[in-house]
């Protein structure tokens, strides 16, 4: 069941600001692209190379009309003159070839330098991204849809490697080439064609930006309805035998044809737009390259300008235009993976509900470590309080039992335990919420690794990775011999039934361990945690999957597993606890009774009506199954 409310801790955002956070403003372009340059600088060597090669890149490129002048107004010889024939075109002509390979030669050796920064970067931001999702709190990933998500992720990684090659090998070397051809045409020839072409390039880029701008509402709109359609898409597959019990293919089909028809639209809206921005960059080219040309050929024609010089002025202009063709998607494709970027970086900011205390070692003292909850009040949102004035102690090597209706709060216990959520109530910090200890050590105040490697638990629901059964077993301890492996799957009596499939250990238990039944996945959790073999264990409903014949059987090997370990049981068939040192009724969030069994049974109480009642239905059982 999904909670909200959680509680937390003072150092950090509470839960009633997440709407806030949500509706704050989003970063300006400039913050993210600061958020990104400490990864990159962290490669400054090959950034400063990088940079060079793309200067010598340009520089070549912008020589190359240069020459081709050289070598038209070098054409203009008395026929029949060998020397120059022979001589000056055949040097000039051997130096524009290699000048169009070292433009190519430098931009491949940027690019390689500068790869691995990208790459690198891309790595490390995605990791850091993935590590802190897991640091996350229990309610965050409650409230998330995994699909949007992991498509947000998968675009700002994307983001991180199209915007720097956009920036640095599109944007910047465009920048650069531009200014040399203005100082050039400055200088070899009047004022007014570097004029023409600023105003030309003025006009080109403010038409473009404000365009593109208009537009993006439509690519984030598309997005959107992207994002959507996937999420749709992946929560109905994850689902899907819900939707096979319900019959309802056609309406998840409607639903996600509804998301397509809306990404449909807003694509076609954005692609309409892209078209208007086309077609004026491409009026504004025309209109400046003929003017330009005009004045060149008017030039050549008073004498003051060779054909050399008009061919140059033509190349430098297609040399300048065809990166500037491009501009409109460039910039398009920036400020989108400046928004997807933001989005991985909004994630990976996202404040710990629960986190270790500044100085916080880990826990000691786990060789008989017993547990005390001290007047422990918790609720997952104010209106609704979970645990009242909670107040129990196991103790060291020994097994306390929580029984009690659905809904009063026994798996709150071991979801607290685990730090999953801190005591108290959420945006009332004024409200004590008392205090839970592991060998006298108040949890809040230890790290939360060393907790939960001292704790495991066999839940009631068990998810199961999508890998083969060695794998989920071996899971509760990474590294385990295939010895160990099988020694824990026949403690929890599931050995001979993986050696019976065809596959054996590595049979593949499909997506949430759908592959096998109920029971199946029970004893594979248990072997699980049989192998982690810690000092604290949780048994959570550990049988409810089970038949009577497993139930009895594992449960003896639960008891062994429990024994000299500190236990906590969360049962709701009363047949599986008697055996426990001290079991706690709880109703409502209160423990009503404590006591062993027989004191329980004696005491004619809550405890005993609800044994009384489960005896009644057993012996039903058995006389229908006799």
């Amino acid at each position: 069941m999904r909670r909200f409310g959680e509680l937390s801790a003072p150092v950090h955002t509470p839960a009633s600001a997440t709407g806030a956070a949500a509706a704050a403003p989003p970063r300006s372009d400039w913050a993210t692209l600061r958020r990104l340059f400490p990864y990159l600088w962290q490669y400054k060597w090959r950034v400063l190379f990088a940079l060079l090669f793309m200067l010598g890149a340009k520089g070549a490129n912008v020589s190359v009309p240069l020459l081709l002048k050289n070598l038209i107004d070098s054409m203009s010889v008395k026929p029949g003159d060998p020397a120059a024939v022979l001589v000056v075109p055949a040097g000039l002509l051997l130096a524009y070839g290699l000048l169009r390979l070292s433009t190519s030669l430098f931009t491949e050796l940027r690019e390689l330098v500068f790869s691995q920064a990208t790459q690198g970067t891309s790595r490390q931001i995605a990791l850091q991204t993935f590590e802190h999702l897991h640091a996350l709190s229990l309610r965050f990933h409650l409230d998330r849809q995994t699909g949007g998500m992991t498509r947000d992720i998968e675009r700002g990684v994307r983001g991180i490697e199209s915007l720097i090659s956009y920036s640095l090998y599109s944007i910047v070397p465009t920048l650069i080439e531009v200014a040399l051809v203005l100082g050039i045409l400055a200088v070899k020839f009047d004022v007014w064609f570097a004029g023409i072409t600023v105003c030309a390039l003025a006009v080109y880029i403010v038409f473009t930006v404000t365009v593109t701008e208009w537009r993006t509402k439509y690519r984030k709109q598309a997005n959107e309805f992207d994002s959507a359609a996937h999420t749709k898409a992946v929560d109905s597959l994850l689902n899907y035998e819900t939707v096979k019990y319900f019959n309802n293919e056609a309406f998840e089909a409607r639903r996600y044809d509804e998301s397509l028809d809306r990404y449909r639209r807003s694509r076609l809206k954005a692609q309409t737009s892209l078209s208007l921005l086309n077609t004026g960059q491409q009026l504004i080219i025309a209109v400046g390259l003929v003017t330009m040309l005009w004045r060149a050929t008017q030039g050549v024609v008073a004498g003051h300008m060779t054909l050399g010089d008009l061919v140059m002025v033509n190349a430098f202009m297609i040399q300048l235009y065809i990166p500037l063709n491009f501009l409109g998607v460039l910039y398009r494709e920036i400020k989108q993976s400046l928004t997807d970027l933001d989005k991985m970086f909004v994630l990976m900011e996202k404040e710990r509900e629960v986190a270790d205390a500044p100085g916080a070692r880990p826990l000691q003292g786990l060789d008989q470590p017993s547990v005390r909850f001290e007047n422990v009040t918790f609720a997952y949102e104010p209106a609704r309080v979970i645990l009242h004035d909670l107040s129990f102690e196991i103790p060291a090597g020994k097994t306390v039992a929580v029984v009690g209706p659905s809904g009063s709060g026994k798996s709150t216990l071991a979801r607290l335990m685990y730090r999953f959520y801190d005591v108290g109530i959420p945006g009332q910090p004024a409200v004590a919420g008392g205090r839970i200890t592991v060998a006298g050590q108040d949890i809040r105040s230890v790290t939360q690794a060393s907790v939960r490697q001292a704790v495991g638990i066999v839940p009631q629901d068990t998810v199961l990775f999508n890998d083969t059964v060695e794998y989920n077993i071996a899971y509760g301890r990474p590294g385990a011999s295939r010895a160990e492996v099988e020694a824990a799957a026949r403690a929890a009596r599931i050995h001979d039934f993986i050696e019976s499939t065809p596959k054996g250990y590595q049979t593949v238990v499909g997506e949430r361990g759908l592959k096998l039944s109920g029971g199946e996945k029970q004893r594979v959790a248990i072997a699980r945690t049989l192998l982690k073999n810690p000092p604290i264990v949780i048994f959570d409903e550990a049988t409810s999957a089970l038949d009577s014949a497993n139930e009895r059987a594992i449960q003896a090997e639960l008891q062994a597993t429990a024994r000299n370990k500190t236990a906590l049981v969360i049962a709701h068939r009363l047949s599986t606890v008697v055996d426990a040192h001290e079991i706690l009724v709880l109703e409502a969030g209160r423990i009503i009774e404590r006591g062993t069994h027989n004191a329980l049974l004696a005491r004619a109480g809550r405890y005993a009506e609800m044994w009384a009642l489960q005896r009644s239905s057993e012996r039903s059982e058995d006389e229908i199954a006799a």
